[in-house]
């Protein structure tokens, strides 16, 4: 027992009191250490809010195309409900000048044009273009062209005599 050390009388009690704390380490900081941490970050926010900005638009242009989808299923199989909501869409999507003198022929050769893929020149084309004017039967695959036609017709940016003054 003579390895023991010497506490002149105290017990271990006060001996721990007398014990100073160990210091804590400054707090490290959350701010970037040199300047090419905030021009990046700075880009990054930049970038950030372009992206939304373009997220956001393309959103609000493409509403149009939401809508007539719901419109769409509303219709069913309707081919004289299909026609109209097929050429109100087309009229969203391209200048006036362009579509709305189409018929006929035309109005199936532009449908195709811009993303029918050529499903409107066939018997379907037909019975689109004689739905408003007589009775047709119901038409599950002039819906589903539609619907095809809807998502994913190409819109071209008008040019500058297509824009009106």
């Amino acid at each position: 027992m003579a390895d023991l050390p010497v506490t002149d009388g105290k017990d271990l009690v006060t001996l721990l009191d007398m014990l100073k704390p160990i210091p804590e380490p400054a707090p490290i900081s959350m701010w970037p250490a040199t300047q090419a941490w905030i021009w990046l970050g700075l880009a990054l926010l930049v970038l950030l809010g372009w992206a939304g900005w373009r997220i956001h638009r393309h959103w609000t242009a493409n509403a149009y195309r939401r809508a007539a989808l719901v419109e769409l299923k509303a219709a069913g199989d309707d081919p004289v409900a299909i026609a109209a909501i097929l050429r109100r869409a087309a009229l969203v999507a391209y200048p006036r000048r362009q579509v709305a003198g189409l018929v006929g022929a035309e109005w199936l050769s532009f449908l195709d044009r811009t993303g029918g893929k050529g499903a409107f020149s066939s018997d379907l084309g037909a019975v689109l273009i004689s739905a408003p004017y007589r009775p047709q039967p119901a038409s599950p695959a002039l819906a589903a062209v539609a619907r095809d036609w809807l998502k994913s017709h190409k819109v071209n940016a008008p040019t500058q005599d297509e824009v009106p003054a």
